[in-house]
């Protein structure tokens, strides 16, 4: 059988989830060159050699929101098209933020805007938001904060 697989690179890559508070969450326009145009999306982005997943979420925050994190956990692993590419992307979830720019290595800044984590259904419905990692990567954090918050409320 004859098997063609795109492969990943490098060390892997991050997608991060960024809590600027508990209700919002921190999102970018960046151009997408397979649509030819802008869409709206969680910064992400490679994990360069020598880096872990929390330095590399890190990073990508700093370059791309200007924002970092005192506190960066996983959240998932999600896979894109596993039956022909071998990429998975950690999605970390980011908090405690802070005012931190890195240089990054996009042509043009980036759009930062704050959204409602539980207006998902109001981002659904924009042009511009329909990156399946991110909107997978949301519903799955929005549940897991929700879970939280109900044990938390439970003592």
């Amino acid at each position: 059988m004859l098997k063609a697989i795109v492969s990943g690179s490098g060390s892997g890559a991050v997608m991060i989830v960024a809590m600027p508070d508990p209700d919002h969450v921190l999102l970018i326009h960046e151009y997408a060159a397979g649509f030819d145009d802008y869409a709206l999306t969680l910064p992400k982005g490679l994990v360069d050699p020598g880096e872990d997943i929390i330095t590399a979420a890190n990073r990508e925050l700093m370059e791309e929101c200007g924002m970092g994190a005192r506190r960066i956990e996983p959240l998932v692993e999600l896979s894109l098209a596993p039956n022909y590419m071998n990429h998975r992307m950690q999605v970390m979830l980011a908090t405690d933020l802070y005012e931190k720019r890195l240089p990054g290595d996009e042509p043009e800044p980036l759009v930062v805007e704050t959204h409602a984590i539980d207006a998902l259904p109001a981002l659904l419905a924009r042009e511009d938001f329909h990156e399946a990692r991110a909107i997978a990567a949301l519903f799955i954090a929005r549940e897991k904060l929700r879970t939280e918050r109900q044990s938390e409320s439970w003592w």
